[in-house]
């Protein structure tokens, strides 16, 4: 089984390190790709990043010409792009913003989000809203910490992680989801310390996209999600 992991942005080593987090959680015979797109925003941090981040993902998948994959997980918290890829594609897209929330319901009856900048809190509850999962969602809590910021001093990340975490504890969350895929891996420091369980995107998001595989399961046609109609689209100034 091959999954392509997308990164929203266009720093590579956010895509390595994303990269490093699904394969740690995929299973046996699981190949992880990770894609890189050559344009947008080098982190996605607002309203104007997320929707470039949305085209530029959109198009890399497009013009994808590398091994078939059979599953898609888009690594991009809150951001925008998961219906447009889902007509896309032929294959299970998993965003890792619902897959997180998702595996969260399952573990506590209200979670929490633990995000970098508090301007990218609306974007993750529309998000939530979104996918249906809003409901059991109690707060959503930056940290402070731009995405960038995360991997320069893991001390200062992790105490302003556990900062923002009680917080969200404090508003009745009783499980936490990092809310960045720049946060991955993070849960293995943070979980013993909190005392809730903290759920990783990428690893949800990968063991779900690895289960609709195996399943034979993919987006249905039926409505929403059908095959976009036929017409001319320009994607870039050429047309390229």
């Amino acid at each position: 089984m091959r999954i392509v992991v997308t990164n929203c942005n266009t720093t590579q080593e956010m895509t390595e390190e994303i990269v490093r987090g699904a394969r740690a959680a995929a299973g046996p015979g699981t190949t992880v790709t990770g894609l890189t797109p050559g344009w947008g925003p080098e982190s996605a941090e607002g309203w104007l990043d997320s929707y470039l981040s949305a085209a530029a993902v959109l198009d890399t998948l497009r013009t994808y010409d590398g091994p078939p994959y059979d599953a898609v997980v888009m690594a991009g918290f809150g951001e925008h792009g998961r219906e447009g890829v889902r007509e896309l594609v032929d294959v299970p897209v998993v965003d890792i913003t619902e897959a997180a929330a998702h595996l969260a319901c399952l573990l506590g009856r209200r979670y929490g989000v633990v995000t970098t900048l508090d301007r990218s809190r609306g974007q993750i509850e529309d998000s939530l809203e979104t996918a249906g999962v809003a409901r059991n969602c109690v707060a959503v809590a930056g940290t402070g910490l731009g995405v960038l910021d995360l991997g320069g001093d893991p001390g200062r990340t992790e105490a302003a992680f556990l900062a923002a975490a009680g917080r969200a504890r404090d508003a009745g969350a009783e499980v936490l989801v990092l809310g960045c895929a720049g946060m991955t891996g993070l849960q293995r420091v943070v979980g013993e310390k909190l005392g809730l369980p903290v759920v990783d995107g990428v690893g949800a998001a990968v063991k779900l996209a690895e289960s609709l595989v195996a399943l034979g399961l993919t987006t249905s046609r039926a409505g929403s999600y059908r095959k976009p109609l036929a017409k001319r689209r320009v994607w870039g100034p050429r047309g390229a």
